[in-house]
């Protein structure tokens, strides 16, 4: 139960509805009450022999006049209890977006997306249940066997203590079921998401796996999946077997103790048949709440497990936030009074929390406003740890990286991120169209207009490809960017980091997909425009592995296994024999060869 502690403030906003909400469940359950000693009056006064008419449908009235009274009520405690559990669930399924919105990857290193999935779909229905149903049938049942208990031990003692001795063996089973329920609720739950994480990996890598034509693999390991939430769910139902059929066969145990006790009463005139159908009548009505409790506790163990589910990600701490600070973070305050460098690396080292050595090791350099940095390294050498640690998409240790004189982690993360925009070499496009791909980071107010959009099209290299697109910059690019190539992709990511018009422009070889000439043509336009911001020349940092291209830039960086090699400008580098230098001849090399 303590996993409910969650839903606290939401009952609380809500207990207006949930009052009113049981208002009008007391009120249909007070008419459920009543209505079996109006039939009880009917019978009798039909078999006295001589009924008036006028009694007889005055209380016909009356019942038509309570069938009313209940439905109205079943209409209410619907609309508030329902209506409340729908916007509980309505809350924390946007809480739970905020939530994941606001960690960083390293929690989606551990969490699958159809897990994820899997908690704001399924899950989410259990607490719905909770929060509404299982509330419904635990006070519907308590106060419905409260008050047919009192009813029968106020009017029918002598029958009621024969027939209702089941009643303690149906609770009995209640609570044992419910001690089983939970454990299978949960493997039924962790094997939904098992299966919706097999489904999203496979379709989203479906022309991987056709290429290698792993259909039947795949397949496989869906129906394992399928299978094991089949035996999770037999599991959890064979519980269910025993338990509501145990329900009903005692409940048909207090019908057939009433017929044999109350049949004899009947027969000796000591019961009359109205009464007699009224004791009936209420023994019928005890049967939903047995089956309530047992399914109050059904739901609640299912809610309980959802919401435990909920609570692991809801309690998750990001690791990369804002800092509180009086200015919020917007302020300049704390950097250096003379106009400081516009990016500053101090004995930068890094390792990730699950690796053993450190990724970047004692890393120092500076970059000035305006400045072009090329990045040279071969695979895992740092590059794109170092580009994440400037976005504090990584947490960087303090004092080692400053943007504009003042340590990252200062920043508010908003304005820092706006200011450093990258465009990665695996570059990820939403199922939109190319548009809206495009203006992705603007807001409203920012939006450049069409001539804004074509400008970022030309400096993108895009014009020609959207001249044989079926709908130009309205064609949808499906999920992913699945219908475009990985060259049209990379430029679409070029386009949108560019349309922020930030002070530092990131490119994480964002060309590795695209021939030589396209890339001579975009870098020509990045650099013209970043020189000519109407705010003063734009800062950038280039990745590569064509030393041509880094052979534009103003300084060039070389990382060796997390380590600066090679410093300073391009044309100097050549001049030494160094890594920038074998690179290149081996790269012109290749050039002349082909």
């Amino acid at each position: 139960m303590k996993e409910f502690k969650l839903l606290l403030p939401y009952f609380k906003k809500y207990l207006p509805w949930y009052l009113t909400g049981l208002f009008f469940l007391i009120l249909t359950d007070g008419g459920q009450i009543v209505l079996p000693l109006m039939i009880s009056r009917a019978i009798d006064l039909l078999s006295s022999g001589g009924p008036v008419l006028s009694e007889i449908g005055r209380v016909m009235i009356l019942m038509v006049v309570t069938a009313g009274v209940i439905a109205l009520g079943r209409f209410g405690w619907r609309m508030f209890i329902n209506g409340a559990s729908r916007r509980i669930e309505f809350e924390i399924r946007n809480s739970l977006y905020e939530k994941l919105l606001s960690l960083s990857s390293k929690f989606y290193k551990n969490m699958k997306t159809g897990d994820i999935m899997a908690r704001f779909i399924n899950d989410m229905e259990a607490i719905r249940m909770g929060t509404g149903m299982a509330l419904v049938s635990f006070i519907d049942g308590t106060l419905m066997t409260l008050a047919i208990l009192i009813f029968l031990f106020t009017r029918y003692r002598f029958i009621a203590g024969y027939t209702i001795w089941p009643i303690p063996a149906v609770f009995v089973m209640v609570l044992a079921g419910g001690r089983l329920l939970g454990p299978r609720y949960r493997a039924v739950q962790q094997n939904y998401s098992r299966i919706s994480d097999e489904a999203q990996e496979t379709f989203s890598g479906i022309r991987v796996i056709k290429a290698f034509v792993r259909e039947k693999y795949f397949l496989f390991r869906f129906g394992e999946a399928n299978k094991a939430y089949q035996a999770a769910n037999l599991e959890l139902v064979k519980v269910w077997g025993f338990l509501f059929p145990g329900i009903n066969f005692f409940a048909g145990l207090t019908g057939f103790l009433l017929l044999l006790m109350g049949g004899g009463q009947v027969i000796l005139g000591r019961l009359s048949p109205g009464d007699f159908v009224a004791v009936m009548s209420y023994l019928g009505m005890l049967i939903w709440p047995m089956m309530g409790a047992a399914w109050t506790i059904t739901i609640l163990n299912r809610a309980g497990v959802a919401l435990g589910r909920i609570n692991r990600i809801m309690e998750e701490p990001p690791d990369i936030f804002n800092l509180a600070l009086p200015d919020g973070g917007h302020s300049g305050e704390g950097a250096a009074p003379q106009k400081p460098p516009c990016l500053e690396v101090r004995n930068l080292s890094y390792a990730y929390p699950d690796g053993r050595n450190p990724i970047l090791n004692d890393i120092s350099f500076i970059l000035e406003s305006g400045q072009t940095l090329g990045i040279l390294g071969s695979t895992g050498a740092g590059k794109t740890t170092l580009l994440k640690l400037f976005c504090r998409l990584l947490e960087p240790p303090p004092g080692t990286l400053l943007f504009k004189g003042r340590d990252i982690r200062l920043w508010d993360l908003t304005v820092l991120r706006r200011s450093l925009a990258m465009a990665p070499q695996l570059s990820f496009l939403f199922s939109a169209p190319i548009r809206e791909n495009i203006t992705f980071g603007l807001d409203e107010q920012d939006y450049p207009g069409e001539d804004g959009l074509k400008a970022l099209i030309d400096l993108a290299a895009l014009d020609r490809d959207l001249a044989i697109l079926p709908a130009g910059l309205d064609t949808e690019v499906g999920e992913r960017g699945l219908t475009l190539s990985g060259g049209q992709k990379q430029r679409v990511a070029i386009a949108r980091a560019a349309a922020l018009d930030p002070e530092v422009l990131i490119l994480d070889d964002p060309f590795s997909a695209v021939d030589a000439e396209t890339e001579e043509r975009i870098l020509n336009n990045v650099l013209l425009t970043r020189r000519n911001r109407s705010r003063g020349p734009g800062t950038n940092i280039i990745v590569s592995h064509r030393v041509s291209t880094l052979m534009r830039a103003d300084l060039a960086l070389v990382l060796d296994s997390g380590k600066i090699a090679e410093w300073g400008e391009p044309r100097r580098l050549l001049e030494q024999n160094g890594i920038f230098k074998r690179v290149y001849d081996l790269q012109q090399q290749a050039q002349r060869g082909n």
